[in-house]
């Protein structure tokens, strides 16, 4: 046998065993960073967290929630991306990172949370803040009061934007920055602002470009903020997606902004490396039987269903719905008529109700006897 191939057959094989031993060995994190953070946006699975609860300063990570409550308020038709803001001289004399706005110039809610998603602009992030709730304080309370809302208990913001010169009680987590940022997510327009590289504000005259660098050399990525200042150190919520699979790693307290890139990096590659989000949809079930209903049969219906699994395992996740007969009459919207449980060979990975789509009421007498005519002069 030729001796060449039998070299090239012994590499190829111990190069195999190392992609395995790499895909799967745990992540150690990194000792340059003091919290860490690697979680699935579809399911919220933990992936891995070092100091996830501990209470640090998150610069403009801070904006997640600002960008939140903007895009919620835009949800509840409350404003409008196209509404007009006009800039405040409060809004206007912001430091830091800024697009430099001017008392009584006017743009467009969109042309601002772009601004605040791309560049960061602390000033574009106030002038939001007065035009949702009228002034930075009430916008703060309701970030507070939103926080809350989320299970951050490790959370309390001062300001809209992270800056942290006189802030003494502005701080967040690891675990709660990736709960906001899974809350963001929930809402697809944000990635059509968190994924620009390089665009232009005040009619072109004003470039912008991204202060998130992995958008532009990272596989997949697409979003979600940067953030650093003397007591924050370089924090980040990196997101990517690669074959349906949405991670969210977070950083804070990184030394430079380089490592702090290179460990979300690495975060993202473990998870894509070892696990896979196997999506279910959910579904409706029509016609099933109804006794003593005024209808014969009824509809009903079940949840998507999401599930993080280690790579291949996928394939093998089944599926057993368990319902009655029948149902009977009355019975009201929302009720629970059965369940779908969801297994791994033979381990139960999660379960959905099976719930009725409409109310079903009992069959009235007069219903009854008219029903019970028809039958006997048919026969």
């Amino acid at each position: 046998m030729n001796i060449k191939y039998i070299v090239f057959v012994l590499l190829t094989v111990l190069f195999l065993q190392y992609s395995v031993t790499c895909a799967f060995a745990e992540y150690q994190g990194d000792e340059n960073i003091p919290s860490e953070f690697l979680c699935d946006f579809a399911t919220g699975t933990v992936i891995y967290e070092k100091n996830a609860d501990e209470r640090r300063p998150l610069a403009s990570v801070t904006k997640i929630m600002t960008m939140l409550l903007v895009l919620e308020s835009v949800d509840r038709a409350e404003i409008s991306l196209d509404d007009s803001v006009s800039v405040s001289a409060y809004s206007s004399g912001m430091g830091g990172s800024q697009v430099y706005l001017k008392e009584g110039e006017c743009f467009s809610v969109g042309e601002l949370l772009k601004c605040v998603a791309v560049v960061s602009a602390n000033d574009a992030c106030v002038a939001l803040a007065e035009y949702v709730c009228g002034s930075e304080e009430a916008f703060v309370q309701r970030m507070n009061e939103r926080a809350s809302e989320l299970g951050m208990e490790n959370t309390h913001f001062e300001n809209t934007n992270g800056l942290d010169d006189t802030a003494t009680e502005h701080y967040s987590s690891a675990r709660d920055i990736a709960k906001m940022s899974r809350e963001l997510m929930k809402h697809p327009q944000i990635f059509e602002y968190t994924t620009i590289w390089t665009d232009t504000f005040r009619d072109g005259t004003f470039g912008l470009t991204n202060t998130n660098k992995l958008i532009r050399f990272y596989k997949g990525a697409n979003g979600l903020k940067t953030g650093s200042t003397s007591k924050a150190m370089y924090c980040i919520s990196a997101t990517a997606m690669r074959d349906g699979t949405q991670l969210i790693s977070v950083i804070m307290g990184a030394p430079t902004s380089d490592i702090r890139n290179a460990a979300a990096k690495r975060m993202l590659d473990y998870g894509f490396a070892n696990y896979e989000t196997a999506r279910f949809s959910g579904d409706t079930l029509e016609e099933f039987p109804v006794i003593k209903g005024s209808c014969e049969f009824c509809t009903l219906e079940y949840p998507s269903f999401n599930y993080l699994c280690s790579k291949g395992q996928r394939e093998k996740i089944r599926s057993e719905i368990e319902l009655p007969d029948f149902i009977t009459a009355p019975m009201k919207k929302g009720s629970t008529v059965g369940k779908i449980t969801y297994y791994i060979d033979n381990e139960e990975i999660g379960q959905s109700n099976i719930t009725l789509t409409e109310d079903v009421p009992i069959i009235t007498y007069s219903k009854l006897l008219k029903k019970f005519v028809s039958k006997f002069l048919a026969v």
